[in-house]
């Protein structure tokens, strides 16, 4: 390509060439344009074919990628499983358990049980820091049932909110050869704690529904120092042997093996320790106390397995009576169970 003297090119500024040669300059000038005449339309006809949809070669050359840039690929055929009683499951009830259980996953899950867990550790303090022969066990109710409500913020007095916070159950205040579900209520008559006597503390704190339950015992006589020791010992065993398919009945055997290897001896005589055979821990769910398994705290045959997810009370009884446990209605007025002799 040339350039004229006053910059213009092609055959514009062929009139001032005195030589006659400004026809041969243009023409070269055409003759330079019409390839890049040729790339143009090559370019235009490449941005029109790069708007239409990408068909597949045959034989298949195309990536999908190509095919399908949006990542959106076509769906296959479906068809509903037949109705027919006869054809087997795509999932087992395992399965289907663990996903209704799938809420151990969530953060708010973990932290409101940790709540409940410490809100129940600094109501109990209290009680065993504080409590002494002389306390009536309808003022020991009292104050234990205010703690929680004070350190959940939550005095329950509105409608619902009972279902966000609160205590799981009736505080249990159980004295001596009672075992469990005896509370002390408005009207009946004060039972004061004396010095011999041995206090069970059964509680519960719940925060939506996820109950943390948990009792502890408590003496004025160090006579009984080795029964305590000895239901703390099996329960630590239990939680230790606890465990994901992990057979109740393991758990149950290393309960019994461990609470029986106690003595204690009282005004002089020796008795072993036992554990109460129809009693149970259990399995825990949202808003029910009893889940529908059951820990006994003995060994048995029971193939039942622990399963990811659930949450388990693993609260042992032993005793140095018989380690059977009746009901009796008439002596309280409702329904408690007390240790056979």
């Amino acid at each position: 390509m040339s350039r004229d003297g006053d910059g213009c090119l092609g055959d514009l500024g062929g009139g001032d060439d005195d030589d006659g040669n400004g026809d041969d300059h243009g023409s070269q000038v055409e003759e330079a344009q019409k390839p890049k005449k040729k790339k143009e339309r090559k370019k235009a006809r490449l941005r029109s074919t790069a708007t239409e949809p990408v068909e597949q070669s045959s034989p298949p050359r195309v990536a999908l990628n190509d095919l399908f840039p949006s990542g959106d690929y076509p769906k296959g055929e479906f068809q509903n499983y037949p109705l027919n009683h006869h054809v087997a499951k795509r999932t087992t009830a395992a399965e289907i358990r663990y996903e209704s259980r799938r809420y151990w996953e969530d953060d708010e899950f973990i932290q409101n049980y940790r709540k409940a867990a410490e809100v129940h550790r600094q109501a109990r303090r209290w009680v065993q820091e504080t409590v002494q022969p002389g306390y009536t066990l309808h003022h020991i109710a009292e104050v234990l049932e205010d703690s929680v409500r004070t350190l959940l913020e939550n005095a329950g007095l509105e409608p619902g909110d009972g279902l966000k916070s609160g205590l799981g159950f009736p505080t249990g205040l159980c004295l001596n050869h009672q075992v469990a579900h005896y509370t002390p209520n408005p009207g009946h008559k004060e039972v004061v704690l004396q010095q011999q006597d041995v206090l069970t503390v059964d509680f519960g704190v719940h925060i939506n529904g996820w109950i943390v339950d948990s009792a502890f015992t408590m003496a004025f006589d160090h006579t009984y120092d080795n029964l305590l020791a000895a239901v703390k010992d099996a329960t630590n065993s239990g939680i230790k042997n606890a465990g994901v398919d992990v057979r109740i009945s393991d758990v149950s055997a290393a309960i019994q093996e461990t609470m029986e290897s106690y003595e204690v001896e009282i005004r002089g005589r020796t008795f072993p320790v036992k554990a109460v055979r129809n009693l149970c821990g259990h399995n825990i769910k949202q808003y029910r106390i009893h889940g529908g398994k059951s820990i006994p705290f003995v060994k048995n045959s029971d193939q039942t397995k622990m399963e990811e997810g659930e949450v388990f009370a693993i609260e042992t009884f032993g005793s140095t009576g018989s380690g059977y446990v009746y009901d009796d209605v008439s002596r309280l007025s409702h329904k408690a169970l007390f240790i056979a002799p």
